[in-house]
């Protein structure tokens, strides 16, 4: 059976948690520990550590890519798409190309660590582009052609083959770049943007130190702090809002625009997926 319409019901577990005050990057592979357990499915498959929750921009549905592949959520249940591979990383252009990056599994025939690895047919198979065996990377965005991806030196690319070695103050926890090619990273000496693809940086200011962040926009960011809140910038990281609201840890984050505009946010809490339109006063459970 391929892991394509397997079905996954019942409660996704993720029990590995990322403190939010942890900001350096652990190069490691992401292995369940002896005190994680994961959660058999009636599908056969355990989810033990969600690793991104990122809405496709071209139909919507919610994506999550974990410890043991890719999910889309249909409905109430889990679609596992593609092989069972450990993805490290995850992100998606607006043209609806995947990219990823970790350690393959072992009824792949893909190299130990993948490298950047894309997919053109939602997630159901993947090629590898480039630095396999090479790169796992942990922190990888895209926009505008570029990638840019750390697997313990930060990384570019405008043509998914070669790549360039770029110069960052400390080891980025998350990359996100705007759609029009806006770079930040969250880091222990801030939260850095560049806007020549990782080349020079400035630092932004944010209420509160940023841990995780994302774009919703070609101008509105979104950042989970130290504090566990959320803070907002409609003008590219220049005046921020804070949420007074307490999320709690989290391991990743997206955001976007809702149908009528609304900010939605996205976040990986423990093993449970929520979402809010309000900066955490009130949420929903996507997936938990």
């Amino acid at each position: 059976m391929t892991s394509r319409g397997v079905r996954l019901r019942g409660r996704v577990m993720a029990v590995a948690l990322v403190a939010l005050v942890a900001l350096g990057l652990t190069l490691a592979g992401c292995a369940p520990t002896a005190d994680e357990e994961a959660t058999d499915t009636d599908a056969g498959i355990a989810i033990t550590h969600i690793h991104a929750a990122v809405r496709d921009p071209g139909s919507g549905d919610l994506l999550l890519a974990t410890h043991e592949g890719l999910f889309r959520q249909d409905g109430v249940d889990l679609v596992a798409l593609g092989p069972v591979m450990d993805l490290m990383s995850f992100t998606l252009d607006a043209e609806g190309t995947y990219y990823a990056s970790g350690h393959p599994g072992l009824q792949t025939d893909l190299p130990e660590p993948l490298g950047l690895i894309t997919s053109r047919d939602q997630g159901v198979s993947w090629t590898v582009a480039s630095r396999g065996g090479e790169s796992d990377f942990h922190a990888l965005t895209t926009s505008g052609g570029t990638v840019t991806g750390y697997d313990g030196t930060l990384r570019t690319s405008s043509d998914r083959r070669t790549w360039q070695e770029r110069p960052i103050a400390a080891p980025p926890r998350a990359l996100a770049a705007s759609p029009d090619g806006t770079l930040l990273a969250t880091t222990q000496a801030g939260l850095l943007a560049s806007t020549d693809d990782g080349a020079t940086w400035s630092t932004l200011t944010p209420p509160e130190p940023a841990v995780l962040v994302a774009w919703a926009d070609t101008s509105t960011v979104v950042a989970l702090t130290t504090g566990g809140r959320i803070a907002t910038s409609t003008d590219a990281g220049q005046s921020w809002t804070l949420g007074a609201a307490v999320l709690g840890e989290a391991g990743a984050i997206s955001a976007g625009r809702t149908s009528d505009g609304s900010l939605e946010v996205i976040a990986v809490l423990g093993d449970t997926v929520i979402r809010t339109l309000d900066q955490g006063t009130t949420t929903e459970v996507l997936v938990g």
